[in-house]
Order: C-alpha cells, then sequence, then structure tokens
C-alpha cells in the first residue's frame, strides 16, 4: 500500500497533455484520492517540451515533488527532459512507437487504443483510461466525467471518447493485477467533496469576494489567468473585464476607477508591471485606493516568461517615484491567495494606498483539493463618506487617511491632483503645507500596522534554527522540514512582506541561526529581514533556475545546515 504517487506526463504543446491531466485529476479526485498538479512548459504554442506533474495521495498534498513514480511520455524526447528527477524505481508506461530506443518500458498501444476507439484523436482520454486504471481509480466516475466534460460534443464523439477510456483503463487495470504496477492508494472519502482550485482561480475569487467590479489588464504570462477568469465570470459577479491597450492604460484605468467608486484590481507580470509604475506613483499622491496582481517570472528583460521565480519583491517594495506607504501580500497557499487578494480590497480603501498581491508562475499554475474558503471571515468595507458642501478630500488627520469621497456622492465638490496640493486638492507650492502632506501620507503606516498579517510558524517553538520564508515556497518548506526530521527547527511563513510584522520580531529575536528560502538570486526578503527586522540572516537557501523548490532538494538543504 503506497500513500503517495507521483506522475509526470510529458510531451509537446499541443499533444494533450493538460487535456489528460485535466480530467484524470478530478477522475480521482472523485475516486476520493487526494490530488496535487503543477506545470513546466515552455514559451511556445506549439512544439518544445512541457511537462505536468501530478501528485495522487491518501491524504492532502500540496507541494513539488521531484522524484518520478510513472512516466508517461507522449515524445521521445520527454525521458531525456526530466532524466535528472528519474530514478531507478521510475517506470515507464507509454506506446512503442514513442519509446523505441529508451531503457526498460511498459508498453501500453495508446495510439491502437486510440485508433481502435475511432481514431487518434483519442489517445489523450486512452491515457486518461491508463493512468486511472493503474491507480484504481472508479471507471463508472470515470465514464460519467468523461459524459460531463465531452457534453457539448455529438453523442458519437461522446461515446468514442468513453470507449478510448474504458480500453485505456483495462490495459491499466491488468498492468496493476499483474504486479508490473503495483501501487495502491487508499481512498478518503471526504476528497471527493473537496474543491480543485488553481492559484489563478483563487486570486479571482478572492477578488470578487474583495467586492472587485473592475479589472483591467494587458495580457501577460503568468497573470493572464486571471484576468480571463475574471471576464468569464462578468456577468455573474458584476464584473468590467477591460483588455486594455498597454500596462500604462491598465494601470491609469484602475486608478480612475477608485477614484469614481469602483473597486479595481490590475492584474500584470514583470516588464508590464514596470510600466505600471508612474500610475503607481500617481496613486500614491493622490491616495486613491489600488490593487495589483503582480505574477512573477524570471527577468530581467522578457527572461524566461513562462517560468517561476520570486524576483520582483523589491521592485514592488520601491516601485513608483516620490515616498509614500505601501503593502505587500504574498500568498503561499491557494487558500491565501483567496484570503489575502479579499483583504487586499478593504486594506486599499481604508488606508487609501497601493496594495500589491504577489504571486508567480508556480502559484498561478499549481492547484490542489481543499475543504474551501472561509467565506464568513471575508467583508467589504468600503470607507466612503457622503461629501457635504467645503469637503476637503485631503483633510489633514491624525492617521493620514483623510474622509474619502468619491463623486456624485453628496454635495461636496471633490478636486485632485496629481501635483503637491493643499487639503481642498488645490495645487500648491507651499513648502509647509508639502511638508504637511508628506507626513500625512507616510502616516498611514501605522494605520497599515494596526491589522497586520502575522507570519506562520510551523514547527517546535523552541527552535534553534529558523526557516524564514514567503510566498509559494510555503508548502515545500513545511513537507520539506518534516521530511528532514530536524526537531530544532521551525519555518516561520510571511503573508505579509511589507510592512514586516511586528510578530516577527519575537521569533527572528529567539532564532540561533536564520536561514532564509528563496527563488531568486540575492535573497530579497533576507535584506527586508535586515532592514526591517533588525536581524541579518545566517545564511541563505536560494533558487533561480526558473523551476520551483521540490521537497526532496529542500529537505537535503535543511538536513545540511550546520
Amino acid at each position: 500500500m503506497s500513500s503517495d504517487v507521483t506522475i509526470v506526463l510529458g510531451g509537446q504543446a499541443g499533444q494533450g497533455i493538460q487535456t489528460i491531466e485535466f480530467i484524470l485529476a478530478r477522475v480521482l479526485k472523485r475516486s476520493g484520492y487526494h490530488v496535487f498538479s503543477t506545470k513546466e512548459y515552455m514559451s511556445r504554442i506549439r512544439g518544445g517540451l512541457n511537462t505536468i506533474t501530478l501528485r495522487v495521495a491518501d491524504r492532502p498534498v500540496a507541494a513539488l515533488t521531484s522524484h518520478i513514480d510513472i512516466l508517461l511520455p507522449l515524445d521521445p524526447g520527454v525521458p531525456e527532459h526530466v532524466g535528472e528527477r528519474m530514478t531507478a524505481d521510475t517506470v515507464i508506461v507509454g506506446d512503442a512507437g514513442v519509446l523505441l530506443a529508451e531503457r526498460g518500458f511498459l508498453e501500453v498501444p495508446l495510439s491502437s487504443i486510440a485508433k481502435e476507439a475511432g481514431g487518434k484523436i483519442y489517445e489523450s482520454t486512452a491515457a486518461v483510461g491508463l493512468l486511472a486504471g493503474i491507480l484504481q481509480g472508479d471507471p463508472a466516475i470515470m465514464r460519467d466525467y468523461l459524459r460531463e466534460y465531452f457534453k457539448g460534443k455529438k453523442p458519437e464523439v461522446v461515446d468514442h471518447n468513453c470507449i478510448a477510456a474504458d480500453l485505456g483503463y483495462e490495459a491499466g487495470r491488468k498492468l496493476h493485477e499483474g504486479g508490473s504496477l503495483s501501487w495502491s492508494i487508499a481512498r478518503d472519502r471526504q476528497a471527493a467533496n473537496r474543491i480543485l482550485v488553481s492559484g489563478a482561480e483563487a486570486v479571482g475569487m478572492g477578488a470578487v469576494a474583495g467586492g472587485c467590479n473592475f479589472v483591467s489588464s494587458y495580457p501577460m504570462s503568468p497573470s493572464t489567468a486571471v484576468l480571463t477568469f475574471l471576464a468569464s465570470h462578468d456577468e455573474t459577479f458584476g464584473i468590467v473585464a477591460e483588455q486594455a491597450e498597454d500596462e500604462i492604460a491598465a494601470v491609469n484605468m484602475a486608478v480612475a476607477a477608485w477614484y469614481a467608486g469602483a473597486r479595481a484590481m490590475a492584474t500584470t507580470s514583470g516588464g508590464g508591471f514596470a510600466l505600471m509604475e508612474e500610475g503607481i506613483s500617481l496613486a500614491g499622491v493622490l491616495e486613491t485606493p489600488l490593487v495589483i496582481h503582480l505574477a512573477q517570472r524570471p527577468g530581467p528583460g522578457t527572461g524566461l516568461p513562462t517560468r517561476t521565480e520570486q524576483g520582483d519583491l523589491e521592485l514592488a517594495l520601491y516601485a513608483g517615484h516620490g515616498e509614500f506607504p505601501r503593502v505587500i501580500y504574498a500568498p503561499g497557499t491557494i487558500e491565501e491567495a483567496f484570503s489575502l487578494t479579499a483583504r487586499a480590497f478593504n486594506v486599499a480603501a481604508r488606508c487609501q494606498v497601493p496594495v500589491f498581491v504577489l504571486t508567480d508562475q508556480y502559484t498561478m499554475d499549481t492547484y490542489y483539493d481543499l475543504a474551501g474558503f472561509d467565506l464568513d471571515a471575508v467583508t467589504v468595507e468600503k470607507h466612503l463618506v457622503e461629501t457635504k458642501p467645503g469637503y476637503q478630500r485631503y483633510r489633514l488627520t491624525e492617521n493620514g487617511a483623510s474622509p474619502r469621497g468619491v463623486p456624485g456622492y453628496g454635495s461636496g465638490l471633490i478636486a485632485a491632483d496629481s501635483d503637491e496640493h493643499d487639503e481642498d486638492g488645490h495645487i500648491t507650492e507651499s513648502m509647509a503645507v508639502r511638508r504637511a502632506m508628506v507626513d500625512k501620507r507616510l502616516a498611514k503606516a501605522g494605520l497599515i500596522m494596526e491589522d497586520p498579517v502575522p507570519p506562520v510558524l510551523t514547527g517546535p517553538e523552541d527552535f534553534k534554527v529558523l526557516l524564514a520564508g514567503w510566498g509559494s515556497t510555503c508548502q515545500a518548506i513545511r513537507e520539506g522540514l518534516e521530511r528532514s526530521g530536524r526537531t530544532d527547527t521551525a519555518h516561520l511563513h510571511f503573508p505579509q512582506v511589507y510592512p514586516l510584522p511586528h510578530q516577527a520580531l519575537g521569533y527572528l529575536e529567539q532564532a540561533e541561526k536564520l536561514i532564509v528560502i528563496e527563488n531568486n538570486a540575492t535573497a530579497q526578503f533576507g535584506r527586508i529581514l535586515t532592514l526591517h527586522g533588525g536581524r541579518e540572516p545566517d545564511g541563505a537557501v536560494l533558487k533561480y533556475d526558473g523551476l520551483p523548490f521540490t521537497v526532496e532538494e529542500l529537505a537535503d538543504a535543511i538536513r545540511e545546515i550546520d
């Protein structure tokens, strides 16, 4: 009895590996297994070599493993592409036409099965059946889901897909029962009732829960999935989704939408965010709320546009000319991608500052099953006032946040200007007013810190070694620490990376050794800990080849810490 099996699907773009993964994951979950999936792919529409990793387990799993139990290649170049992940125990299954020159493999004539079912187009569905048979998924559930998935097709197409899946399932069942593949995973009845949500969907759902009714973007991988998700639900949730002509227009649209009373988000990546910097500074001086979702990818320049990295933390931290406060959230779980995005809208509205939600390609393209989101914890806080005659948009206040009105709500007039301005919003060059306005804007830092998101400690409270991480490294660090067997080490995950939560200071002081773990080359978060936490890290575990951390490599790195 195995508790955890890792499957890797590989092939060229356009060969259907995403279809296999999408259907298989849902069939296995409905059959009572827990699933996790993520992908790595090249920047091309056709060709190249792409892979999908699917973990199937008897318990919830949420991190990438490097080893491969079952490899299903649809292209002869796949085994070499993933060669570093293969072990002597890796089992390769597939068509001899693909694997003819490969080391030992279990032949399953998928192309012949597809032809028997009605044509080569059904090869992907046959592969679904094969893997479902190997892992003993429920064949009735498989057929029901296929009919649901292909319900828009002609009846004969649906039937052919079911036949291909059944034939593939029988081939997989024979491999399992014949002893060639002996994996058997215990089922969990609760798994079938859980939901499968990707990081991109979670950000989109969080925006909806936070009251978002306007999203603007110029499509850019890997953030585009958030735009398309919200656009596909625009009528259901009353969202205006605007694909702008460029990122400059996108951020200015979001600023203008907030000014008019909407709750807006701009979503972008790397180079697109760089173009938004002037608009971010505009929001800073206008004291207009703004939510920006930044899905990181490797730079500089175009870099690796479809890979992952945590290289834009300092870009978000220092974006925009001049001095003004901001908040940066970095979800480490899909649950946090939902809750922090929803929270971003309330914090932006309450503090009248830009709020950034930092994700990355790994977060966007990863999903796993979860119980659901805590909707009772989500509220929509508008923080608007009805204006009266003599209303001052920039009235000086102790906490820096002036009563915020919007045009048309009340009888008062609203003046806003990107030049320095007085309390009425009129341009000024008075040095005394300038100092007062700078102090007013910077005072919001205290307002922000009245309700920070605290870091999350995993491991012993009497730790000596502290692993500090942020964003998408969270789940891999947690499982890596568990596998390492260390009892003197804990993990501190930061969902809010700036301003640094005051709750972190005690943990940082307690650590005899502080190690930062980041998906970048220069330990950017380590510098934040030094500057704002008063504790310089003693070491760093860094990765910057475009791929996320795996559980095994972090377990090894944690064991090696002196």
